[in-house]
């Protein structure tokens, strides 16, 4: 082998997305495949080792990095939880894959892998401070920190959309009524309207005014909500991924008057509020970052 490869991995509730990476960034194959039903810690890892031996036969990889739908310990070895997964509690996947393929491996949670993949390939590889969301299914968050991910004493940190927004909202699978995912996340988007974040992009493109006020309405209430990350942190920039920021056009003008009234100059001077750039690759590309830093170490 010419030059070394790493495997990035993604987990989702639906799919799971693998790519064989060189050092440089480069994705020389990728596959995705199906997440198994139910999605069990020993059926899931069933079918990422299949795939493994799918996306790289003759063994050339030297690392593993995985992004998962949960937090994982600071060491990156065990998958503390994943709500949205059954029986994934305390999980040593690392060390699981490891014995199965060999390769040194790390895990992290998967809103922290595309925050690192941005930081690396993406909308922010020129910046050192900055922080991530991920507006899908939840709502996800990374911190970038000197250019570093930053996870916590427990590995925990970085949960930025569960944070409070309306302590008299809807409950929240974290135990946090009203929290920012219950505003900003596409299951907030079809409580409130009935429709998926794509459709509503679409009536918005076509002019539709029912569209357009909704997404300023958004725009209103992630603006509020960035407000507290923005004067605890005060970021560079602020990443805005997921499925939702295809419609990034339709609220980000709400979004960035809400913070220009409530945030004192001083706090957010040249702060950058972009669009992620690695689309659903972000979570991989970072985990394979991982990986080389895995190896790095």
């Amino acid at each position: 082998m010419d030059q070394p490869e790493v495997i990035g991995i993604d987990i989702g509730g639906t799919a799971i997305k693998l790519g064989r990476f060189s050092q440089d960034g480069t994705c020389l194959k990728c596959l995705t495949v199906a997440t198994p039903q139910p999605a069990t810690p020993e059926a899931v890892l069933a079918v990422i080792v299949d795939a493994i031996a799918q996306i790289d036969p003759d063994n050339q990889t030297i690392a593993i990095g995985v992004g998962m739908p949960g937090p994982a310990d600071a060491a990156g070895r065990i998958a503390k939880i994943a709500i949205n997964l059954p029986g994934w509690l305390d999980v040593p996947l690392a060390e699981w894959l490891e014995i199965k393929t060999g390769k040194p491996t790390v895990i992290a949670n998967d809103a922290n892998c595309a925050g690192v993949g941005e930081a690396w390939l993406g909308a922010a590889r020129n910046l050192q401070n900055f922080i991530l969301l991920t507006l899908g299914t939840g709502v996800g968050g990374a911190i970038i920190l000197d250019g570093k991910l930053f996870i916590g004493h427990q590995g925990a940190a970085g949960e930025l959309g569960l944070i409070s927004f309306n302590p008299e909202g809807p409950m929240c699978n974290s135990g946090n009524q009203g929290s920012l995912e219950q505003y900003a996340s596409i299951i907030a988007i079809r409580r409130r309207t009935g429709k998926e974040p794509d459709q509503l992009g679409a009536l918005a493109q076509a002019g539709d005014a029912e569209a357009l006020a909704f997404w300023q309405e958004y725009g209103r209430d992630l603006g509020i909500g960035l407000v507290s990350l923005i004067y605890v942190l005060t970021p560079q920039a602020i990443v805005i991924g997921g499925g939702v920021s295809a419609s990034f056009e339709f609220f980000f003008p709400a979004a960035k008057v809400e913070i220009e009234r409530r945030v004192m100059y001083t706090s957010r001077t040249g702060l950058q509020i972009l669009p992620a750039q690695l689309g659903n690759s972000a979570g991989m590309v970072g985990a394979a970052k991982l990986a080389w830093q895995k190896i790095a170490e």
